[in-house]
């Protein structure tokens, strides 16, 4: 075997693996993307209503703002997709990205004494040899080619590609139903045609409450109008805030969790005594804000007529980046009787449909699966051990320092993991972060620091939510940036361009980068 040999791999070519092949596109990357096109889970995990669930001037690289980015209407996936293929040809990056390429292997060929050293100590992350071989296998071709990296990016997400599939009692599960069997990740991938069809006059039984539940069984209450239409069924186990859209009570939602000021309510990694002495005193102000906003949101959404309301606060959504937006007819068509609901924290197949664990029973023709997808399985279906095992940790979320590297897998990051305010944002910036990295423009702390630093952002979610095994820094997202741009050496003028554009809810400009 003889290695193509190159500097930098990307796998992937959503919005994380593009905005990492632009920032390190001087070093040439070759960018892996599975399918035939960009976009990620844009291109292969919308349905035909799905929309961005932010404004467009708030979902946009910071040197390429949208033509129409005063348009307030939420942009749709099309859009979204039109968007990043201009984002692409500006910056010329399509001409990493080598498609139909799927990434089925990687391995490990250094040894403790040639890796790259992540510790802090003098020397460049990018070590001159090779640190990981990539096998890949393209769809015009049964055999596998072999590439060689001194460095990798992971860009693959956490969603798509591997749908989370429940587990059944023995004879309770999809054999046994006489019916179609899908997940959300299946339906994606019909036309509009084939998705009424697969709708219109069934009784269909969708499972799950987030976003992706929301939007489909949406279309197909639509896909049901008339009095031959059937009603679409929910079966909701972990109920969740929904926002009707950006303003509570005549506010803008910004002024409550996306300012400076707020971010004083929240505890941070790495605060002083003070400051946990002033949150703490600031507690019944956090509760308030809370109690607010779901007072607006039980006045504008029927949540307790549908027994919908979360037992909750609405804080603890928002420090997990549960929070979704509501369609404006959803609950419009809940009140036709095109779409009901039913709670339940256990189920299981039936001949007919659904069983649950009271002793009702739902009929159906159509059950889809809305129940997220196994990012996790992804990634460990690639790395090798021992590197494989550190996938499995305590709490529930990788320990990725700066939500790009792991302390303890040299020459490889991760971006696209960590979610916060606006992912787009959160994956450019560690993009920047990574790629003055790999240009040895500054040093990591050592291993036990990096490790010490990702503990506490654990240890401040799980005090925050108890949904905390989403990678979610929603709460203290300014600071963790603020702490990436001390650490890449910014100014503070920079830096202050880069968060008050980042995080304002009119967006961003261009920006210069370096010192």
């Amino acid at each position: 075997m003889a290695p193509i040999v190159s500097k930098i791999g990307i796998i992937g070519a959503g919005v994380s693996g593009l905005a990492a092949a632009k920032q390190v596109s001087h070093h040439n990357p070759i960018v892996f993307e599975a399918t035939d096109s960009i976009g990620g889970v844009w291109r292969h995990c919308s349905y035909n209503s799905t929309k961005l669930q932010s404004f467009r001037c708030d979902y946009e690289f910071s040197d390429f703002p949208w033509p129409d980015r005063e348009n307030t209407s939420f942009p749709s996936h099309t859009e979204i997709l039109e968007y990043l293929h201009s984002y692409a040809n500006h910056f010329d990056v399509l001409k990493f990205v080598r498609f139909n390429s799927k990434v089925v292997e990687i391995k490990f060929v250094s040894d403790g004494r040639e890796a790259s050293d992540f510790s802090g100590k003098p020397g460049s992350p990018l070590p001159g040899h090779p640190v990981w071989e990539v096998a890949v296998k393209t769809n015009d071709s049964d055999s596998v080619k072999w590439y060689a990296f001194e460095f990798i990016v992971v860009c693959i997400g956490k969603y798509g590609d591997l749908p989370r599939i429940p587990e059944f009692p023995c004879n309770r599960g999809p054999e046994i139903f006489q019916g179609e069997v899908l997940h959300a990740l299946d339906y994606c991938k019909l036309d509009k045609e084939s998705a009424s069809n697969l709708l219109k006059g069934k009784k269909v039984v969708v499972i799950g409450y987030k976003k992706s539940a929301i939007d489909l069984a949406l279309e197909c209450a639509e896909a049901n109008q008339g009095p031959e239409g059937q009603p679409c069924t929910m079966v909701v186990r972990t109920l969740h805030w929904t926002v009707p859209h950006y303003w509570v009570w005549g506010l803008p939602f910004y002024m409550f969790y996306s300012t400076r000021a707020s971010q004083f309510l929240h505890d941070r990694p790495n605060q002083s005594l003070l400051r946990t002495l002033l949150c703490l005193l600031l507690s019944p102000m956090r509760h308030g804000i809370s109690k607010f906003i779901e007072s607006y949101l039980l006045w504008k959404l029927p949540l307790q007529k549908y027994g919908l309301k979360p037992d909750h606060p609405f804080e603890e959504d928002y420090a997990s980046c549960q929070m979704a937006i509501m369609p404006d007819n959803f609950f419009s068509e809940a009140d036709k009787g095109k779409i009901v609901f039913k709670r339940a924290s256990k189920w299981w197949f039936s001949k007919e449909g659904i069983e649950f664990d009271d002793d009702t029973k739902v009929d159906a023709d159509v059950v889809v699966l809305a129940t997220g997808y196994d990012g996790k399985k992804k990634l460990k279906a690639i790395l090798p051990d021992p590197f494989r095992s550190l996938l499995e940790y305590p709490s529930g979320v990788m320990p990725l320092y700066r939500g790009t590297v792991h302390p303890l897998i040299p020459n490889m990051a991760f971006v696209g993991y960590l979610e916060s305010v606006s992912n787009l944002h959160s994956s450019e910036l560690r993009s920047i972060w990574l790629a003055r990295l790999l240009d040895d423009k500054f040093k990591l702390p050592s291993v036990e620091k990096m490790i010490e630093q990702a503990t506490k952002e654990m240890e401040v979610s799980k005090k925050t939510t108890r949904f905390y095994k989403r990678h979610c820094i929603s709460t203290f997202s300014i600071n963790h940036s603020d702490e990436i741009c001390e650490e890449m050496g910014w100014t503070s003028w920079r830096k202050k361009n880069w968060l008050s554009e980042a995080f304002s809810p009119y967006g961003s400009q261009d920006y210069d980068k370096e010192n």
